[in-house]
């Protein structure tokens, strides 16, 4: 075949993977891929090494009589994936892709050297995933040592040789594909140096190597395995994962038994995560054994899987209620949740990788309680702990199936839950100290103490206040953006920006676009003062172009100089609900649709907004504050029901402030007929909650309109004005001012 001494490497790579696929008396006739596997490898994807491949060609803007395919030669499958490795000889680089067509009978004549002399010394470029996978490349440079005239007579006779041996090579061979461009142009020419021979240096290059190698090993510590062979190597991980065993066979989870006939075992497997701290310090090594819920099916392995969780709105009300009285919020959670619920179905999962047991390796276990991963698992886990909860007396929220709240006398506990993570507070110590110990008999818990950190959600508790934040957060988003050394801007978007879908502008990478708008929109549980600018961003989420790019480093560097600004909840004893509307009308470049705005406060405490286009076009602006003002009537009544579900106290009327004169006549009255006739019947609904009084409307000045942030850009004073008055500061700078009476804990810890 006369390939280069170059593709060695890629030889013995292919050689053993074919190797693993052939079977050998030494394991009983089978492939070392099904010992390994417990399955027969597929083979269909096999193709000769060294024959030719029509790579299909991706390159954009091609034109009609240009090439749809490239002449490639084919090396093996790309570990990994279901691509092919080819080389293109002409520009010595190695591509992945999936869409090759392949020509068996025909390979590379590699002694052709008219054009490229592939036997020369030196490395080819290597360009991974060329076709699609952001043409991520490395390049090897040569040194270009000087040409004698020994060398030159050297080449000159092995072309010669190469020549002869050329006329003999087989008829099917295809030829190199001629270039215009001389090779000399293309490839350095390697001539041999004059230096005098002196000790190798390659020598201390491999000295560093290894030093880097050992100090990468001594970092794997604080990496998380991609698998069970690299987490065994490190002593922290193994112990997790000796836990995790513990855990399971503890629970009685499962039992070792033979497959019925007909029945299909899931496959599990490992999943390790490094738990930290608010601070970005390790907690501890995690290693969860989860089960390949995706080949689950339904009606067979599963039936309904919904559980449900707390809302954010939810758990920030309850930070604010707590905030208001004085109480403390505590953190508890409960160990391997999921291995606690109780399965209906009968379902059979694999041994997990490195805990086979000898002498039943071909035995399955039979699952009596969930395992991470099942599709049921959370539900399980969820009708569980309701049950537990039910037997502390606890009562269901209606309006939050997540939250639970009891009451002695005139004390009251209460119980958010988010999956295994419980948020507690109350007015007497007592109670939650009964409560863990309540639990603790249930379940292995972890006692957290004082909630700091849940969600991605830093909270810091005080005598005066609790503080929300998302420090860390913002800091690992402005890292992985390469945004951590930027220069802050004092707003997040121009206030005469105007952005719409059909700009005549190139388009950016729009995987990366839509990263950056899915974490930024996580930040928007702590940051109000984002949510209209992130939400504007979110329209363009297909074919983005650069001026949303732009628009979106914009907001980026505002985030930079705003990293430690929250949500600040003061005590006090006004517990009051009220709401702010607006909407700014036709703001829409693409089809002329308002924006919705509404915040909503707890004892001047924001605890749930929102910024959203509305779904229909508004005639007018009172039109758009009408159905702002809607949607606001919709949020109200359901914080209005669920504050009275918690505290159980009869809440009055839900004020709404709304800053235009019109739509508020518009709210208690079907006045100015004629442009109001068309408005659709479910934007009437606020007119049933005042007559109701469920709510009520009243004026509030232009200046003063708490939501004018969420439906707008602003200019840089009117904006910092607005962020203050909206409630959202720096907390590390923010002091508290108290209002009203100290409320404090009525019971103490009896000892």
């Amino acid at each position: 075949m006369n390939v280069p001494n170059y593709l060695w490497g890629e030889a013995v790579r292919h050689a053993t993977y074919l190797i693993n696929r052939v079977s050998t008396r030494t394991l009983q006739n089978q492939t070392p891929y099904e010992a390994f596997w417990k399955k027969k490898p597929n083979i269909e994807h096999l193709r000769i090494f060294g024959c030719i491949g029509y790579a299909k060609a991706e390159a954009a803007h091609l034109r009609k009589l240009d090439d749809r395919s490239r002449m490639l030669v084919h090396l093996g499958t790309e570990p990994g994936s279901k691509a092919y490795r080819l080389l293109d000889p002409t520009r010595r680089k190695i591509v992945v892709n999936r869409d090759v067509i392949f020509d068996e009978s025909k390979g590379w004549n590699w002694n052709n050297h008219d054009h490229e002399d592939v036997n020369s010394p030196g490395m080819f470029s290597l360009a991974i995933g060329e076709f699609g996978n952001n043409g991520i490349r490395e390049e090897n440079i040569n040194s270009e040592p000087e040409n004698n005239e020994s060398e030159n007579n050297s080449r000159t006779h092995q072309d010669e040789t190469d020549s002869d041996r050329d006329e003999e090579s087989n008829e099917d061979q295809v030829d190199s594909p001629v270039h215009d461009t001389n090779i000399e142009e293309t490839l350095p020419k390697l001539r041999r140096s004059r230096r005098e021979t002196t000790k190798p240096g390659y020598l201390k290059d491999y000295i560093l190597l290894a030093e880097c190698e050992y100090e990468r090993l001594l970092l794997l510590i604080n990496e998380e395995p991609c698998d069970y062979n690299e987490a065994k190597e490190v002593k922290e991980w193994k112990e997790a994962c000796n836990e995790e065993i513990s855990s399971i066979t503890k629970n009685r989870t499962w039992d070792l038994v033979e497959l019925p006939v007909g029945a299909k075992p899931i496959g599990l497997k490992w999943v390790f995560k490094i738990k930290k701290n608010a601070d970005g310090s390790i907690n501890k090594h995690k290693a969860r054994l989860v089960a390949k819920g995706y080949v689950q099916r339904h009606g067979i392995d599963f039936d309904e899987v919904f559980a449900p969780v707390a809302r954010i709105e939810t758990i920030r009300l309850i930070i604010a209620i707590a905030a208001s009285n004085g109480w403390e919020v505590h953190h508890l959670d409960v160990k391997t949740a999921f291995l606690h619920g109780e399965l209906k179905e009968e379902v059979y999962v694999c041994q997990p990788e490195g805990y086979i047991a000898k002498g039943a390796e071909n035995k399955v276990y039979k699952l009596h309680k969930a395992l991470y991963g099942l599709k049921q698992a959370p539900r399980a886990w969820n009708n569980k702990l309701n049950q537990i909860l039910t037997e502390l007396k606890f009562e269901k929220c209606s309006k939050e199936p997540s939250l639970y709240q009891k009451k002695e006398k005139e004390e009251l506990l209460v119980v958010a839950v988010y999956v295994d993570d419980l948020l507690v507070t109350g007015s007497s110590l007592h109670m939650i100290c009964e409560f863990k110990k309540g639990m603790a008999e249930k379940f292995e818990m972890s006692d957290l103490g004082k909630l700091t950190y849940n969600l991605g959600i830093e909270v810091i508790q005080s005598k005066d206040g609790i503080k929300l934040c998302q420090e860390r957060y913002a800091k690992k988003i402005l890292e992985e953006t390469g945004f951590g050394e930027c220069n802050a801007v004092h707003i997040p978007m121009c206030a005469n920006l105007k952005l719409s879908k059909a700009q005549t502008e190139k388009n950016i990478d729009e995987k990366e676009y839509r990263r950056n708008i899915g974490c930024l929109r996580y930040l928007l549980h702590t940051r109000p003062d984002l949510s209209y600018y992130v939400g504007l961003l979110s329209r363009y989420m297909h074919e983005p172009k650069e001026s949303h790019g732009a628009a979106l480093k914009q907001i980026l560097r505002y985030l930079q100089g705003t990293q430690t600004y929250g949500l600040c909840f003061s005590r006090g004893s006004k517990s009051e609900l009220i709401g702010f509307s607006d909407s700014s009308h036709n703001i829409d470049e693409d089809d002329g649709r308002s924006t919705t705005g509404h915040i909503f406060y707890f004892n001047n405490c924001p605890i749930t907004w929102c910024s959203q286009k509305q779904e229909t076009v508004a005639l007018s602006s009172c039109e758009a504050e009408f159905m702002a003002a809607t949607e606001a009537a919709k949020q109200a009544v359901w914080l209005q029901e669920l504050l009275q579900e918690v505290t159980g106290k009869l809440s009055t009327r839900v004020l709404i402030l709304i800053d235009n004169k019109s739509a508020i006549a518009l709210t208690k009255n079907p006045v100015f007929h004629g442009r109001s006739k068309h408005i659709h019947k479910r934007y009437h609904f606020i007119r049933e909650c005042i007559q109701n009084e469920l709510v009520e409307v009243e004026q509030i000045p232009g200046e003063e309109q708490k939501a004018d942030i969420l439906t707008k850009a602003l200019g840089r004073i009117k904006f910092k004005e607005m962020r203050d008055l909206v409630g959202v500061h720096d907390v590390t700078k923010f002091d508290f001012k108290l209002k009203g009476e100290y409320v404090g804990l009525s019971l103490k810890i009896e000892e």
